[in-house]
């Protein structure tokens, strides 16, 4: 009489399946045949082996710009050995900038009254 394991934890023998991958080349390739006229979606992915709704969600990124994630470029500067950093000079006030649909208010506080500041600021934000 053989015995069986009937708990999955203690059948199992091999690694659960790994999540797929996809070239962007795969998908540009799958996506270009859906635009086809006359294509049927459902038909281009079971010619890939890939389930549908993968397919459906990449015409959905591939229209909103996202189907492919592109490498940032590297964009090369030159600085100037001679060339100071830019250092904002330190100022003997606090400036509060508040900015609503159209409207823009700067407020400039003394630095000695920050406490004053602060308990007014708490004031409007309630």
């Amino acid at each position: 009489m053989n015995i069986m394991h009937t708990m999955a934890s203690e059948a199992r023998t091999t690694q659960a399946p790994k999540r797929r991958f996809y070239s962007p080349e795969l998908k540009l390739q799958v996506v270009g045949a859906c635009a086809q006229p006359g294509a049927s979606i459902a038909g281009i992915a079971l010619q890939h082996g890939i389930n549908a709704n993968i397919v459906h969600r990449w015409l959905r990124e591939h229209g909103h710009g996202t189907l492919i994630r592109r490498q940032p470029t590297f964009v090369p500067v030159t600085l100037s050995a001679t060339t100071e950093p830019a250092t904002a000079p330190p100022t003997a006030d606090i400036r509060i900038e508040v900015k609503r649909v159209n409207t823009t208010i700067v407020v400039h506080w003394p630095l000695a009254g920050g406490a004053a500041c602060a308990q007014w600021l708490r004031e409007c934000l309630q």
